[in-house]
């Protein structure tokens, strides 16, 4: 796996990371230089001080994030260009993304690697994000084994998912703190984020190294402390608050961040709860949020207006506000046209990600693309412009369906496909495909080929069975592929998660597909996002009950103020729930 691409083109030189915040109503300048060939991005060079932190990047994934919170915090940032950057750095943060031997080529091949080691024993403070944590042990598993930095004992292993654990570990988890570090100040009782299927784990020659462990299946190393030296295996740019405060305890070397209060000690991997805004430009060309009555987005009246429920960046920062696990947006028109040239969904994500930080997905229109001029865009420059303007997971909808079909008929993995591309380089916990299937009721399973549940509630004709009949285009085109078949192909494929829909339930308000959803969650390994019906409280507790979802995503209910994210999550915690609050 090799760092992402960089578009070609009008769009390779607009997408460098942004030089001035958003504000309404202003689009931020761009940056008018490029990338070098030994730098990942482009960001305000600020002097040598105390209020300047270096930033490793070597290219892979949203860093964007990181940079934000750093910025938020009220931090300049320095880019390493150089070895010697990083020797000269007063304080290192390196926030690693994507798969481990391909971050090790880049730093061997650059020279990085040697000077981290050389940084690293000089006990300068240092700071590992995810991948910067796995980096500094002595190899990993994946697509190896792989020398690391061999700076801590140990191999990381990819999480196992023979005895039925869901990987890649994602979502909110919570620590066990082993070590009294001022990194972790103000951590103890909170769920932090992790996004992740390799771990490492603790032993006897590594344990004077282990700050904090988490169970998932087993216990794994969550973070390390030695001197200065200090890395965590989540995500504290994706944490929320607490996230916030831990970074801030880096950044700040003689004070602590602000501590959250814990209303509630967290105990193991929470169950999320998702806000999920549908976008699209209305009739008068302005992008809004919108919601459909089982995908009509219209309202029922004489003047057919898209249905407007506020503006995209306010709802998404009101929802982190408010509590909200993850934000994803939906280019819902994306499939028509072509995403990189809908400028505005891009600023869109790029204004969110300075205000939301926990996990921003998007989706709409990612695919292979020619555009009038007959120049080419794949699915992967599409990917990496959504990543570099802000996303931590794209949403893959209509490519994967063609994409699983393909598979089936043939058994061949082309490695063509968006679904596989973007997986291999960004890492399959980065990729969602997101699954629109309608309810097509049957009288017995062996009238059709696909996989059928016996349905809780009988059909028009008192049938008692259902398959589930993807569509693509918006739920406008019907493919002949079940929800389940889809589901276990796209897993073999690369995708990391599955946002379930029901084309039946959306907008219903009547509760999620309990039929569908229990058969598909329990078909994959893979992380599912319940989707569509949500209409009251009891409607979260009812899915995560009675099923294996990993999450559950609302819309309207939210825009609508009907029922608050704090109300659903106080009831999941009176039903015996775990959620983040």
């Amino acid at each position: 796996m090799q760092p992402p691409p960089q578009p070609q083109g009008a769009m390779a030189n607009g997408s460098a990371i942004l030089t001035v915040p958003c504000s309404a109503g202003r689009r931020p300048k761009r940056s008018s230089q490029r990338r070098g060939a030994g730098s990942a991005s482009l960001s305000v060079r600020a002097s040598s001080d105390a209020n300047t932190v270096t930033l490793l990047d070597y290219g892979a994934g949203n860093v964007r994030s990181v940079r934000n919170a750093i910025r938020h915090l009220g931090f300049g940032i320095r880019d390493v260009r150089s070895p010697e950057d990083i020797l000269a750095a007063d304080r290192l943060v390196f926030p690693g993304v994507g798969a481990f031997g391909s971050a090790m080529d880049v730093l061997n091949g650059t020279g990085m690697a040697d000077a981290l080691r050389e940084y690293i024993q000089k006990d300068r403070p240092f700071l590992g994000i995810c991948l910067g944590l796995q980096l500094l042990f002595d190899s990993s598993e994946e697509n190896g084994p792989v020398s690391g930095l061999g700076v801590i004992p140990g191999v990381v292993r990819r999480f196992d998912s023979s005895k039925g654990l869901i990987v890649p570990h994602i979502g909110w988890n919570a620590l066990e703190i082993t070590k009294d570090t001022q990194l972790l100040q103000g951590a103890d009782g909170h769920h932090v984020y992790f996004v992740h299927s390799y771990h490492a784990l603790p032993s006897d020659a590594n344990k004077d190294w282990i700050s904090s462990i988490c169970n998932y299946g087993d216990s794994f190393v969550s973070s390390i402390s030695m001197g200065n030296i200090q890395a965590v295996q989540f995500h504290p740019e994706k944490s929320g608050a607490t996230g916030l405060s831990i970074l801030k305890n880096f950044l700040s070397a003689n004070s602590s961040g602000a501590k959250v209060p814990a209303r509630r000690k967290a105990s193991k991997l929470a169950k999320r709860v998702i806000a999920c805004l549908d976008v699209r430009s209305n009739d008068n060309g302005d992008l809004v949020v919108t919601k459909g009555d089982q995908y009509d987005v219209r309202d029922h009246t004489s003047s057919k207006e898209v249905r407007n429920l506020g503006k995209p960046v306010d709802l998404a920062s009101q929802y982190y506000i408010d509590g909200a696990d993850e934000v994803s947006f939906l280019n819902i028109t994306g499939f028509r046209d072509f995403p990189l040239g809908d400028l505005p969904m891009l600023e869109v994500l790029r204004c969110a990600s300075e205000k939301v930080f926990v996990p921003l997905t998007v989706g709409g229109g990612i695919r292979d693309f020619t555009d009038a001029t007959g120049r080419y865009y794949s699915s992967l420059e599409v990917a990496s412009e959504y990543f570099r303007s802000g996303a931590d997971k794209i949403s893959i909808g209509s490519d994967a369906v063609y994409a699983a079909e393909a598979f089936l008929q043939t058994g061949v993995k082309t490695g063509k496909s968006s679904l596989e591309q973007i997986s291999r380089v960004y890492g399959n916990q980065a990729v969602v495909v997101s699954i629109d299937p309608r309810r097509v009721y049957v009288n017995s399973p062996e009238d059709v080929p696909f996989k059928t549940v016996k349905v809780s509630s009988k059909g028009p004709s008192a049938e008692e069975y259902a398959w589930y009949q993807c569509t693509v285009s918006g739920g406008r085109d019907s493919r002949p592929i079940g929800a389940y078949e889809l589901a276990k192909a796209v897993e073999e494929l690369g995708a990391g998660e599955i946002l379930l829909n029901c084309i039946d339930c959306d907008g219903q308000g009547c509760g999620f597909d309990i039929d569908l959803v229990k058969m598909v969650s329990d078909a994959v390994t893979i992380p599912v996002i319940a989707s569509s019906g949500a209409g009251a409280v009891e409607h979260f507790s009812e899915v995560f009950e009675k099923t294996n979802a990993s999450a559950a995503l609302a819309a309207g209910i939210f825009h609508r103020k009907e029922v608050p994210i704090l109300a659903v999550k106080e009831h999941l915690v009176d039903a015996g729930v775990e959620v983040r609050v």
